[in-house]
This record gives C-alpha cells, structure tokens and sequence, in this order.
C-alpha cells in the first residue's frame, strides 16, 4: 500500500492493477481479469459489451442481492426472475428453461453465499442458443465446482471486493473473460470510450469511467496472494457453526454438494416453517442479545423496485421455493472476527431462541 501511495502514478499509473488482474486471473483459471469500482460496474459492462439493451430479456435467480439485477435495467433490458434449487440455493437449468424466450440475450447464475449451480449444465443451455453466460460470482471467491473456481464457468465472471466480501479492497470489482474479444469492448467501455493506451484523448463513443484505485489494486494483490488462507478460515467458521447446530432439527445449513466446494461466504440458516418464526422476529431477538444477523435475501419479484414489471406477477406463481425459503433464512455472524468461542456464543442464543418456538412443542407431542 505504501508503495502503492508513493510511486503509482503518472507512468506507473497502473502498475499494481496490472500486478493485480495477472495474479488474479491465474488464481481463477481464466486468460483476462479486469479491475473496477464495483461488482456492480461489472455486470453492467458485461451486458453493455455484449449488446444487450432494450426489448432483450436477461434471466437472473429471484434470490439474490438487487445489485446482480440492477445493471440489466441500466441497459434498457427486462429482468426475468428464475427460481432456485432448495439445496444450493442457486439457479437451476429447468428454472432457466421455464423462462427462456426469443427475447433472452444473456443468464445472469449467482453463486449464492459461496454455494454454486450446475454451471457445466447452464454453460450448454448458453451455448446452444448463443446467449452470454455472467457467472455472478460476488459472493463465491474461492467456491469451485467441478475442479474450476467459481467465476470461471460463464463467457465472464464478476466478483465483488466489498468491505463484507471474503477477499476485500474496501470497495471494488473484477471482471474475468478467456474471450478476447469481450475483453477488448470492456476494457474500451471502462474507460469513457477509449482504445487502452490511448493519449490523444480520441473518444469515439460516450462510455463509462470505471476504474480502480493504484490504492485498491494493491490490496487487492495482497489478498489474492493469500487467497487459499482466507478460503479456509471461512470454511473453518463454517465448520464450527455445523458442529453446533448439528442436533437441532429443523435448521438447513449451506450445502456443498458433491464436485463443489463451498467457500461459505455466509453461514445461513433456513429454519423450518413450523417454528413458526420468520426471519425478522430471529433476527430481532438475536440483536437484543447484541448478534447483528442478516436476512436471507427477499425475491427481487417481491420489491417494490420491480413491481412495476409484468414479470413479477408470473415469477410470484412460478418460483415456489424462492417464496417458500426466503421468509425462514437468515444470515449468522461470518466475518474473520468470529472466533470458535464467539460461535459458541451465537448458537447458544439461536438455540433459545430455537427451543422456545413451536417446533419442538409440535414434536413433543
């Protein structure tokens, strides 16, 4: 970072992001790795560099944050909201066949809190109709599927560095692409519409300024030198939240299914319904014994953001497990201040919580 500071300017402007998107492309398994401002910025040169705009339609999971959605609408396009696996928690390729028309330019899968879908199968839907494939890995850096890190299965990936993220520059973004060709619009798009290198300031299009910080990219080169050592402390908090909850029934932790390894952005929690307690009266008993949980994300066809949309109607009757989960879910302290005795001290209060609820009066008797 000090150097970062002292010596990354004017000629060596980009000097740690060059440092940066080589070392993080090599640890992804990808040829191209462009650093932005935003997860967010991604997507939206991904789908601006592929062409989509108005009349298109882009097929996202109902369950995610808003920010994997948002960018479609920057474009003009219409977001088309799919259902989820009840296990993975992602996107499925029958979900993504029920949705898809003349009108879809791009699938937008999103590696829900480190868990990922069945990419190989979604890669071929993409393929045999010539669609883009966004493989919206924000919360998944480090997760793998098939022996290929998350982020590598799509035409491109996008990955989020937010101050919450497992591997983090505060705020930030990253594109990767093995197709040359994408590559070279992004980088153009990025930066207000102007060939990479270019002194002349020759703008032969209105783009975008999306560019990272010397400050950023160099932290971001230190987190992925350690990338592995985060991965794992993740998983690790992980597996002490599983040991603990392990005898209560009816609480679904992530699953990491076989191929997959789930780098457990999250530990989420899906309480069965029987309990009787939706997510925001959990959350509100655990804050008042000073626990800051998060929601499960609610479907994006249930925001007020959307309801303007003819879609949300059919997305509400169609995606059953997005409705059927979201109430229930919620999100456990997982930050790499967690220690095995704060974990205790989580559980131990979600098991009250628990034990006071309907659930096991219903069992008992």
């Amino acid at each position: 970072m000090t150097d970062a500071v002292t010596n990354a300017w004017h000629e060596n402007a980009n000097l740690y992001h060059d440092r940066f998107e080589r070392a993080f492309a090599e640890y992804i398994g990808v040829r191209h790795a462009v650093a932005l401002p935003s997860c967010t910025s991604a997507i939206h040169l991904a789908l601006a560099a592929r062409g989509v705009g108005p009349c298109d339609e882009v097929i996202v999971p109902d369950i995610t944050w808003i920010a994997s959605a948002a960018p479609i609408s920057y474009v003009g396009a219409d977001p088309v909201f799919a259902d989820i696996d009840r296990s993975t928690w992602c996107i499925t390729p029958n979900a993504v066949e029920a949705c898809l028309t003349e009108r879809t330019k791009a699938i937008i899968p999103v590696d829900l809190y480190g868990s990922m879908p069945a990419m190989d199968k979604l890669r071929e839907i993409a393929d045999s109709r010539g669609i883009l494939l966004l493989e919206d890995a924000a919360e998944a850096f480090g997760s793998v599927y098939r022996r290929r890190k998350a982020g590598s299965w799509g035409h491109c990936g996008v990955f989020s560095f937010h101050g919450s993220k497992t591997m983090t520059t505060g705020e930030g973004g990253m594109l990767v692409t093995d197709d040359e060709v994408l590559h070279r619009r992004v980088l153009f798009l990025r930066d207000h519409g102007r060939l990479p290198g270019d002194t002349q300031f020759y703008n032969t299009e209105v783009a975008y300024k999306y560019k990272m910080s010397s400050m950023q990219a160099a932290l971001g080169l230190a987190q992925t030198e350690r990338a592995e050592e985060l991965v794992e402390y993740k998983r690790r908090i992980f597996r002490w939240y599983r040991d603990r909850l392990a005898g209560q029934p009816g609480v679904v932790l992530n699953a990491e299914p076989v191929d997959t390894r789930n780098s457990y952005w999250m530990v989420t929690a899906i309480l069965d319904a029987e309990y009787g307690l939706a997510k925001e009266v959990v959350i509100q008993r655990m804050k008042a014994a000073g626990i800051d949980c998060r929601p499960f994300f609610h479907p994006l066809s249930s925001l007020p953001a959307y309801a303007h949309l003819e879609a949300t109607k059919y997305a509400r009757l169609r995606n059953r497990v997005s409705y059927e989960l979201s109430p229930f879910g919620i999100n456990l302290p997982s930050g790499f201040n967690m220690t095995e005795e704060r974990v205790d001290s989580v559980c131990a209060v979600l098991l009250e919580i628990l034990r006071s609820g309907s659930f096991r009066a219903e069992r008992a008797a």
